[in-house]
């Protein structure tokens, strides 16, 4: 009557599926912004919303109703003005968003905002 009750062995299971890829980043679409100083961006999207600066580096992050953009600012090697040289974008509800598609919509905001 108890052997109803006997635990069942588990399949056995095949190898682990693997890792996702890494995601692939381009720079196409982003000429306007990579390589860029604080200056050109406040003149291409407005006023950053948000403007963190730690060490060298500084973050300027510029949103609208579609998306946030976080550029980020370092010295080139041997000093000078700090210009882009990363992007990070997401929609408001931080979901992913491609990377050009969040500067073009950024462009057009009114106002720079």
């Amino acid at each position: 009557m108890l052997g109803g009750c006997a635990a069942v062995p588990a399949p056995m299971a095949g190898p682990a599926p693997p890792p996702p890829a890494a995601p692939t980043y381009t720079t196409v679409g982003l000429e306007r912004v990579l390589g860029q100083n604080a200056s050109a961006l406040t003149r291409l999207f407005g006023e950053a919303d948000a403007d963190v600066t730690e060490g060298t580096g500084r973050k300027l992050q510029f949103g609208s109703g579609i998306c946030v953009l976080d550029a980020y600012l370092y010295p080139k090697a041997g000093g000078g003005v700090p210009v882009v040289t990363h992007v990070d974008a997401r929609q408001r509800d931080g979901r992913a968003i491609d990377r050009a598609s969040c500067v073009a919509a950024l462009t057009r905001r009114t106002g720079g905002r």
